[in-house]
């Protein structure tokens, strides 16, 4: 009976280890479970909470949503540019006296001087459109050296419909040079009227204006209407309006290379009444009485209104970033032999000398040289706020010859 009991004693020990071995595997994997089963809690409960945060941004997001699309202002979260130019120009006549003859020589050759301080403020409306406001103080018309007092000069909406239409309206003080294409990155004024970048009659203030451009392909054609306010007429014996029509076609030639065609035409009413409506009233006739008195017919033979205007092709090249070669050539039409012209190269990059070369006069007919002139100016860049252009000019007009010195000086800010 022994063995038989050592047998049994045998088994009933390896039972014994046999349970103690797979309780503790047991008691092993629940303890290496334990961390991963608290990370997967942990996560389930992280994953929960990013999802009540992300719908909480979603209803932030559609309530300002909701409020810039039904109350917000146009104006919100747009940014205005603000710059600022002060322009000072003098100029030394080379010359003993001036006398009547001299002094319409000095007036045809368009020297300019005096102060010219603009602030400008742009304000892009709804990504696209802008909003421009100007204010200058010029000391050319009250002849004060130091200009005169800041006075708003300009009024500028430009809306951007599409890549092929836009539109412009200026209430006050607008310019051709406003409503057309520019065919050059080079639109700085020069020294004189000949070496600015097109004809005079872009930079003359013609009122009020409204105007539209259309591009398609390589073709930028823009039309404008101006009316003047009603003021005192030249030969007038009372208040007048000035009604202008301006129109440009631009030709793309090359990447850098433009030509335009552009003309305005003028038609002023002068009126016999001394009369002030206001800046922005304008009397609108539907029914014309006819008179019949002696007064009314001898006013009836007399012009009641003078038309004027001039046509201008323009030619424009950006060899490099800096160096343009440009020209103008313009006529009028009361007077179509009556030509003014100008031819302008310059080179002027932002840190290093620069240089420009203008010539330009007037012909009376194909033979007739009446006014010639030559500019030359030194461009001379101070950081990029300040610059400095001394210049030359050599004006020949008729009988009448003299050069000048010219001195620029720009800041802006």
């Amino acid at each position: 009976m022994e063995p038989l009991t050592v047998l049994v004693d045998e088994l009933k020990r390896l039972a014994t280890t046999a349970h103690d071995l797979a309780h503790g595997l047991l008691n092993s994997g629940r303890r290496r479970r334990s961390p991963i089963d608290i990370l997967k809690r942990l996560q389930r409960e992280a994953l929960s909470d990013i999802m009540k945060l992300r719908d909480r941004q979603e209803k932030v997001e559609r309530l300002l949503t909701f409020y810039k699309s039904s109350k917000g202002s146009p104006f919100q979260e747009s940014a205005t540019h603000v710059r600022g130019n002060v322009d000072v120009q003098g100029a030394f006549f080379v010359m003993d006296d001036v006398d009547e003859q001299k002094y319409d020589a000095i007036q045809r050759s368009t020297i300019k001087s005096g102060i010219d301080a603009r602030l400008r403020f742009e304000t892009y409306v709804r990504e696209k459109d802008k909003l421009v406001a100007e204010f200058s103080a010029n000391g050319k018309a009250q002849d004060d050296m130091l200009g005169g007092s800041l006075s708003l000069a300009k009024v500028l909406y430009a809306a951007h419909f599409s890549d092929w239409f836009s539109a412009v309206a200026i209430p006050m003080g607008a310019q051709c040079g406003d409503v057309a294409f520019p065919t050059s990155t080079h639109q700085e004024r020069g020294v004189t009227s000949y070496s600015d970048s097109g004809p005079p009659f872009l930079y003359q203030h013609s009122g009020s204006a409204i105007g539209i451009a259309v591009r398609k392909m390589n073709i930028v054609a823009s039309m404008a209407q101006f009316v003047s306010n009603f003021t005192m007429q030249d030969n007038a014996d009372g208040l007048g309006c000035s009604l202008s029509t301006f129109g440009q076609i631009v030709w793309d030639l090359s990447r850098n290379t433009k030509l335009s065609l552009l003309g305005v035409h003028r038609e002023s009413r002068p009126s016999g009444q001394h009369i002030n409506l206001g800046a922005l009233a304008f009397p609108v006739s539907i029914f014309r009485r006819h008179r019949l008195s002696e007064t009314s017919a001898q006013e009836e033979d007399s012009p009641r209104h003078n038309s004027n205007g001039s046509i201008a092709l323009m030619f424009n090249s950006e060899i490099e970033d800096s160096t343009r070669i440009g020209g103008w050539i313009e006529t009028k039409n009361s007077n179509p032999g009556h030509l003014r012209w100008a031819v302008t190269m310059s080179d002027t990059p932002e840190d290093e000398l620069g240089w420009g070369l203008t010539l330009g006069g007037m012909l009376q007919g194909p033979k007739r040289l009446e006014h010639f002139q030559i500019e030359t100016f030194l461009n001379m860049n101070f950081g990029k706020r300040f610059t400095l252009r001394p210049g030359l000019v050599y004006a020949k007009d008729g009988a009448t010859q003299f050069p000048a010195l010219t001195i620029h000086s720009s800041w802006s800010l």
